[in-house]
């Protein structure tokens, strides 16, 4: 048997789960517990969550969450969509800042 590739949370612990139908009726109902953060800043969306899939492809430590940025139609900025996985739970909290604080920053300078 390889890597695990399917997840679930634990709380806040992602933990294997081999079992396909297991993981989809958990995957199925846990919308509320996969959300990390989620957030406007000015014309973005930023959007932290549980994606329970791998998406390190077994090479390394296991990506299971995943920031992202929107950013809504018709916005003059400009700045590019990022996509950041991370391993655990607090590594997501921390990007999902990061990347909030990031966004603030570039748009403060846009009013300046």
């Amino acid at each position: 048997m390889g890597k695990a590739w399917k997840y679930i949370l634990d709380g806040r612990i992602p933990v294997p789960c081999e079992d396909l139908l297991a993981w989809a009726e958990w995957f199925e109902h846990s919308d509320a517990e996969r959300t990390v953060r989620q957030e406007e800043v000015g014309p973005y969306w930023v959007s932290t969550v549980f994606l329970g899939l791998d998406h390190n492809y077994g090479r390394g430590p296991p990506r299971l969450f995943e920031t992202m940025v929107f950013k809504r139609e018709g916005d003059p900025l400009g700045v590019d969509l990022d996509t950041y996985r991370e391993a655990t739970w607090e590594l997501a909290l921390e990007r999902h800042r990061l990347v909030v604080r990031d966004l603030e920053d570039r748009l403060r300078k846009e009013l300046h």
